[in-house]
Formats: structure tokens, C-alpha cells, sequence
């Protein structure tokens, strides 16, 4: 089953290019395009090495998905800047969910696995490039609990740090839904629960002046392909900024519920903050 989309009460608003815009979509768009699938050739090369010698462990590949993610920010002229420690302990990261710029900047500063549902695997391009980062895919099905549990366990005991959206769906940026429980059930699973840690994040995007403050946001039926080339012909470009949070231990909480509390709390009071602020 798939997650309801979130929707606002207004609608999208209005995506108008104009001439500047349509020359801002090409210089930004081709360099981007030559970038990103520029490093995924490079990235399935080096991965037919590490992969035999390596096996799940990824100790080079995972830096030219960072590579290629910060850049990303450079080249579309974007503001990027974080806060916080990130974890060294073994465990997962949870952040609030905006848009498909999420992806790139949370890549972009910490070494992480994208944990999607099964059918991101079958869309054309994101899914390849998904198979590609070591994206995790799992259904949504009891019966292949266990199973999963054991996938995450191996990759977690890897070193690979898991990235978890517990809202189920994007949105306008300028909120942070309540996070399914569900989510945060495997942890407590024995093979997982006495070394495990969560490190929320929080995603923030600032808008760029003169635009509405929601302007990166993608969410409801929106489209990926308007959305792409509005934010490739903003004349002017907002930031993004994460803000990573003090990793909670599983062991310390008493179950899911009061560790997706925990971890939503955290998202979202700082999440408002930053906000207020800009």
C-alpha cells in the first residue's frame, strides 16, 4: 500500500520562466545532466571493482555520490550550509521530507543509504540511480519483516549509515508531518535494538528572495519534470540547511512510539527555528 501524499490547502503556485529563465534552465541543467550521469558512470565502474572485493561494504563509491551531490548545489547556484556532529555510532538517520533536493543534501554531507519503498526501484532514471547509491528497497509487508530486519542488519553492521523519511511523503517546506511509528519498529528488533542509534536531522530550505517561502517544496500530484526546471530557472536561488541533532540510543527508549516522538521533536523545533530566523 502506498502512503497518502500530503496536499495544501492552496494551490501550487504558478510556474512562469519567461526568456531568462528558459537560458538559466539550459546552463544550469546541462552542466547538471553531465554531472550526475557523468557520476554515475564513473560510480558503476569503480563499483564492478569494490563490489567483488568489497562485497556490501562501499568504501570508495559512496564518495562520488557526495561528490556529485554537492556539486549539485554549486552548479544550480544554491546555498548549502549545516550544523551539528554527525554520528559515528552504528545506526540510522531520520530527517523531515521536502522534496527530490533532499536526496542531494543530505548525500552531500554525510555518507548515507536511502531506505525507499520497493516500487522507487521499477521508476525510470531515479531508480537507476537509486540501484546504483546502494538505496535500500523494502515492502511494506508483514510477512517479509524478519527479512528485512536481517537486510538491515547486515547493512548496518557494514558501517552503512540508513536514512529513513518516517513522514511517508513530502511537502511544502514549511511544516514537519507527524512520523509513522511504523517506521521505527524494526529497531527494536533483538538483532538491532542494543547497538543501535537514530540521528535526526532537519531539512530546512529558505526560499530565494522575492519568492514564496514554500518554493521548493513538491508535494501531492506535482509533477517532477515542472518542478526540475522551476528550480533550474530561478533567476535568483535560495539554501538549504541541515541541521543535525544528538543521536538517541534505541536501548534508551521504551518503544517505537516514544522514540518517533523523541526524533520528531527534535526535527521539528528546529526545523521552526530556522525558519523564523531567515
Amino acid at each position: 500500500m502506498n502512503d497518502p501524499l500530503w496536499n495544501s490547502e492552496d494551490e501550487p503556485d504558478p510556474i512562469v520562466l519567461g526568456v531568462i529563465g528558459w537560458l538559466l534552465v539550459i546552463l544550469r541543467g546541462l552542466p547538471l545532466a553531465v554531472l550526475v550521469f557523468g557520476g554515475l558512470i564513473v560510480l558503476l565502474a569503480v563499483r564492478m571493482v569494490e563490489y567483488p572485493l568489497c562485497g556490501v561494504r562501499r568504501p570508495v563509491t559512496p564518495f562520488i555520490t557526495q561528490f556529485v551531490c554537492r556539486n549539485a548545489f554549486r552548479i544550480l547556484g544554491m546555498g548549502f550550509r549545516t550544523s551539528g556532529v554527525l554520528m559515528k555510532e552504528q545506526g540510522a538517520v531520520v530527517a523531515n521530507h521536502t522534496s527530490w533536493l533532499d536526496i542531494f543534501a543530505l548525500n552531500a554531507r554525510k555518507r548515507v543509504y536511502f531506505v525507499s519503498k520497493a516500487e522507487v526501484a521499477k521508476w525510470p532514471g531515479i531508480g537507476w540511480l537509486a540501484r546504483a547509491t546502494g538505496t535500500v528497497f523494502i515492502q511494506r509487508d508483514r510477512a517479509k519483516a524478519k527479512e528485512q530486519t536481517k537486510l538491515f542488519e547486515t547493512r548496518l553492521k557494514a558501517g552503512h549509515k540508513l536514512l529513513f523519511f518516517p513522514e511517508g511523503t513530502s511537502t511544502d517546506g514549511l511544516r514537519v508531518l507527524p512520523f509513522k511509528t511504523t517506521l521505527f519498529a524494526a529497531f527494536f528488533a533483538d538483532e538491532l535494538r542494543d547497538f543501535m542509534y537514530i540521528q535526526p536531522v532537519s531539512v530546512v530550505f529558505h526560499a530565494p528572495k522575492g519568492q514564496p517561502k514554500r518554493f521548493y517544496g513538491w508535494w501531492g500530484d506535482m509533477e517532477f519534470g515542472p518542478h526540475l526546471l522551476k528550480t533550474l530557472g530561478a533567476r535568483r536561488q535560495g539554501s538549504v540547511e541541515l541541521i543535525y541533532h544528538a543521536p538517541a540510543k534505541v536501548s534508551d527508549f521504551e518503544n517505537r512510539k516514544a522514540l518517533a516522538a523523541h526524533c520528531e521533536e527534535a526535527v521539528r523545533h528546529a526545523h521552526a527555528l530556522a525558519l523564523l530566523e531567515k
